[in-house]
């Protein structure tokens, strides 16, 4: 449903139908990102095999603008698919435990901020509207999980254990909330300066395509300033 009320959102704001398509996707799988830490593993094996089969087509954008040539394209794209389905899959199955730290706020913007690197586009609008799609998706299943902890029982509300488990931002491991916030500030770093690494390597234009985080920043500046006046 939130899926679907963005998409239709984005589109009598103007976006293009394509984009809302993928937005309202992107927001209804990331429903199922919290429960990446779930026991049944279920939800990993599915959401994994999604990311590692979309998260390429995300970045064919980035890959053409970097220069690849096709072949290339296909051997990063192999790469990206075996590290997410087996490597982040592995990951998540070791080090995580359900109710952590990725029932979080912070996991909902590390999440919104991985999307916001994989994809590019000309504009900085489509590209923030998918990354806005995966933080409102995260958000409605730990939010849904809050609301579920309340129950009516004769005459009063009454508040489960699991109150408090998913929407917070810091649980009960010190080692999970430190390599969580690292994450969160390590992807932030990234993302605020993603024009001078794609410099860095190589891409000398970079500066002639408004949609990095730092043009959204600009944005935001001038028409700030524009409403005060």
């Amino acid at each position: 449903m939130a899926g679907v009320l963005l998409g239709m959102g984005g589109y009598q704001s103007g976006m293009s139908w394509e984009s809302c398509l993928i937005a309202g996707g992107l927001c209804s799988v990331s429903g199922m990102l919290p429960d990446l830490d779930s026991d049944s593993g279920i939800p990993l094996r599915e959401a994994v095999a999604f990311a590692a089969a979309f998260v390429p087509m995300l970045m064919l954008d980035r890959f053409e603008r970097v220069g690849l040539s096709h072949e290339m394209m296909l051997v990063v794209t192999g790469v990206i698919y075996f590290f997410l389905r087996f490597g982040i899959a592995e990951l998540f199955r070791r080090y995580t435990v359900h109710r952590g730290m990725w029932h979080s706020l912070p996991a909902a913007f590390i999440a919104a901020l991985f999307v916001f690197l994989v994809s590019a586009s000309e504009s900085i609008h489509p590209r923030l509207f998918k990354t806005v799609a995966v933080f409102v998706g995260f958000m409605s299943h730990i939010l849904l999980d809050e609301l579920w902890s309340i129950e009516y029982r004769r005459g009063k509300y009454v508040f489960k254990h699991s109150f408090g488990t998913a929407l917070k931002f810091f649980g009960e491991s010190r080692l999970a909330n430190a390599a969580t916030y690292i994450l969160l500030i390590a992807l932030s770093v990234v993302v605020y300066h993603d024009e001078a690494i794609m410099e860095y390597f190589g891409y000398t234009h970079a500066h002639d395509l408004p949609h990095t985080a730092v043009d959204w920043l600009k944005v935001i500046r001038e028409q700030s300033e524009s409403w005060i006046r």
